[in-house]
């Protein structure tokens, strides 16, 4: 039995994603290119897991040679909430308040991908949340989603770069959109502009510099005359909260999924401070602050509130 690509829309959206595409499976020669040259200029710091698996980040066919097409989806997580809605001085970034979105999100993309099975059982599908070895952006792209923005975040004209981003890959063919072309983000430099580590340049991002690399991807201890976390300890929304398309046209999300849980929405500086393991493990039980481990973000905390105390 076929499946049409409005059938796949009509279930996404069901589902609760407020984004979906499709594209063709095909060559990602430039894009391959930029990636190589990116990581031979180590920007992507410590996270070798990219430099092992670049030959299918680059080609999606080494990675599912059956591919025909993708589904790109995008999921809204924007709670029209910023760091002050936090009792303390100490910065989370605002994905990582709830739930732990790989589970959430994989979630919804394994019951899309049993709906499209129940109508078509011979496709055959990989279902990719963040950690798959694709280019996540560039498919979005391509499914018509958004466009890379300067700060390398995919940026939708109606939610702006709060999107969380999956993709079911077939081996079917489908109706596909058309890609995004255009570039919107025009003269704009304010994501350039703010960010204060200097870590981007225009669609460039050197992970080394990026607070957001710091606190979660980079283990062991921080330069002592570098790595200024500027008070975040888990992640970093900066360049995202500068960005004139998220300030005009996200949309506030329903969804309880990730709103704050109590601990990170009212913990104080002082019960950061003195946070155990068991508290670590307590408070983020399925959530993707699990990534930096207790030992990282004890190592945050305590980074931020030396630089504090030298400033006195």
């Amino acid at each position: 039995m076929s499946i049409s690509a409005e059938y796949i829309k009509e279930k996404a959206y069901e589902l609760g994603f407020h984004k979906v595409g499709i594209a063709k499976a095909s060559q990602t020669k430039k894009e391959k290119k930029n990636l190589d040259d990116w990581l031979s200029q180590k920007k992507h710091g410590e996270m070798m897991w990219m430099e092992k698996r670049k030959s299918e980040r680059g080609n999606i066919f080494n990675y599912f040679p059956e591919a025909r097409t993708v589904v790109s989806l995008g999921y809204n997580y924007y709670l029209g909430k910023d760091q002050s809605h936090l009792e303390s001085s100490y910065k989370f970034s605002n994905y990582a308040w709830g739930e732990d979105y790989h589970d959430v999100i994989k979630t919804k993309l394994f019951s899309l991908l049993k709906t499209i099975n129940k109508k078509s059982p011979e496709a055959k599908g990989l279902v990719c949340v963040d950690t798959a070895p694709i280019m996540e952006k560039v498919w979005a792209q391509r499914a018509g989603l958004g466009w890379q923005g300067k700060h390398t975040n995919l940026i939708s004209t109606d939610y702006g770069s709060w999107l969380f981003l999956g993709e079911i890959i077939l081996d079917i063919d489908l109706e596909i959109d058309e890609p995004f072309s255009k570039d919107l983000c025009g003269t704009c430099t304010a994501c350039i502009d703010a960010c204060p580590t200097q870590a981007l340049d225009e669609y460039v991002l050197d992970s080394s510099k990026c607070i957001s690399y710091l606190t979660i991807e980079h283990r062991g201890d921080f330069l002592e005359d570098k790595n200024d976390l500027n008070d975040w300890i888990y992640g970093c929304d900066i360049c995202q909260e500068v960005c004139p398309w998220n300030i005009s046209f996200s949309q506030i999300s329903d969804d309880a999924y990730f709103e704050p849980r109590e601990k990170i929405e009212n913990n104080t500086d002082q019960e950061w401070e003195n946070l155990s393991h068991l508290e670590f493990n307590a408070i983020f039980k399925k959530s993707s602050v699990k990534r930096t481990k207790f030992s990282g973000l004890k190592r945050n905390i305590d980074n931020v509130k030396a630089r504090r105390s030298s400033k006195r």
